[in-house]
């Protein structure tokens, strides 16, 4: 079964481009923020888009990330609002891959079945709960695939080949290939290990790798875009997104320039 997300990674590989993944905090920096931003990632070249559901307790994230999702906690963004916010888009006119990004503790008081249906219904197309380790993942993963919502699940540097090819066979959409050991953050550099570990991945599935964590400039996804299939930025334009929308679409057509620099036609 195709959906937008395989269809978006097909295309781009057909016009040997890498997919450009873009992660803004749902409610940041005011709740009515985030259709703005995502529209101006998207002009600026954005070909999928992460909205994180914000946590009190954001275990993965760096400073960036915690201090806009206590922002949009207190602007008072429930998972409500996140699924308010994708149907908007959807209504909006937004045909971009939505995927929903956040913790399982929301999604379990929220009610799981439940959850993966009205996020599909809203318009969602994938998941990502950062907390949920594959293996107690099932009631979750049945949820989503009765929904038609790709589950996609992360694999760092310190992941064991058993780890990397049970989540290989498991993960739908694409795999999240975790640059670093660490949260959350953009970083001056790439890490030396990152080649070695996404040809690990590589090997032990055909679906495509975007790599994320620790990129925040054209340099570096552009660095990325020759491993890996997809680069996911997010501290770097959560920043900017406090500081103005015009910022987070300068950034968006930097990172896609870099990554078309790289086209593999």
């Amino acid at each position: 079964m195709s959906g937008r997300i395989e269809e978006t990674f097909a295309r781009l590989k057909a016009q040997g481009r890498t997919a450009f993944v873009a992660f803004v905090t749902i409610g940041y920096p005011e709740i009515d923020s985030t259709p703005g931003l995502v529209k101006a990632l998207i002009e600026g070249g954005a070909d999928l888009i992460e909205l994180g559901i914000p946590f009190s307790d954001p275990l993965a994230e760096g400073p960036t990330i915690q201090a806009s999702t206590f922002r949009a906690l207190e602007n008072g963004v429930t998972t409500d609002t996140c699924l308010d916010t994708v149907r908007k888009l959807r209504a909006d006119g937004v045909t971009a891959p939505f995927i929903l990004m956040g913790y399982y503790n929301p999604i379990l008081a929220y009610g799981v079945e439940r959850f993966a249906r009205d996020a599909a219904e809203a318009g969602a197309d994938g998941l990502i709960a950062l907390d949920l380790p594959p293996e107690e993942s099932g009631p979750l993963h049945e949820a989503c695939v009765s929904s038609g919502l790709r589950v996609i699940y992360l694999l760092a540097p310190t992941s064991t080949d058993e780890r990397i090819r049970a989540v290989a066979e498991r993960a739908s959409g694409f795999v999240y290939c975790v640059s670093l050991t660490g949260v959350t953050g953009a970083r001056a550099s790439l890490p030396p290990g990152l080649a070695a570990f996404v040809a690990r991945v590589r090997a032990a599935t055909p679906k495509p790798l975007a790599v994320g964590f620790g990129i925040g400039s054209g340099e570096q996804a552009q660095a990325v875009a020759q491993l890996a299939d997809g680069v996911i930025v997010g501290s770097a334009l959560v920043k900017r997104a406090g500081e103005s929308t015009e910022r987070v679409r300068a950034l968006a057509v930097e990172i896609r320039k870099a990554l078309d620099r790289t086209c593999r036609m």
